[in-house]
């Protein structure tokens, strides 16, 4: 089966701020930006469509015309719990530096560790892959696409942000 992940467009937030599963709008340049994906994917003939909840992601896949993807939550952003909607500058908590120093196993203070997203991402292909389908469109976000490449054995954890994953992008990942 082959998988494709798509990221949301830019959104409508400063640089800096920290939102992960936080439910913002796009930015300005949504539908510019939704263009490209468009014609991106457009020729690709997909059994099925999922998105993750957050409108960032439900909003490109309607303009893609998938009107009624497959909503799933684990295929939200990290959760970063106090951390969520200030900026990564202004975070006033002991445990950001323990985050920093090992952000794989680590939880944000009320939120989740990357780990963790990895196995609920884990979860969700487990699942998918029991179903009759050759090639699947997810609406989602980097660190999801991030967890993907780590499941599918493209790199490990550590490398993880070496994969630079920009707004708009598609990447295919092949489930075996």
């Amino acid at each position: 089966m082959v998988i494709t992940l798509i990221r949301h467009t830019s959104v409508a937030l400063a640089a800096g701020i920290c939102y992960g599963k936080s439910d913002v709008d796009t930015s300005p340049s949504f539908e510019k930006e939704a263009q490209q994906v468009l014609s991106g994917i457009q020729h690709i003939p997909f059994d099925a469509v999922y998105s993750s909840p957050l409108s960032r992601c439900r909003k490109l896949a309607c303009y893609c015309g998938f009107t009624e993807p497959i909503i799933d939550e684990r295929l939200m952003e990290l959760n970063f719990g106090d951390w969520e909607m200030k900026a990564w500058t202004e975070i006033e908590d002991p445990q950001l530096q323990h985050w920093f120093d090992n952000w794989i196993d680590e939880s944000p203070t009320g939120g989740e560790s990357f780990t963790s997203m990895i196995n609920r991402v884990e979860e969700f292909l487990i699942e998918l892959k029991k179903l009759p389908f050759e090639h699947v469109a997810i609406f989602t976000h980097a660190g999801v696409i991030r967890s993907v490449g780590i499941i599918t054995k493209r790199f490990n954890a550590l490398k993880s942000f070496d994969l630079k994953v920009d707004y708009g992008e598609s990447i295919d990942f092949i489930l075996q």
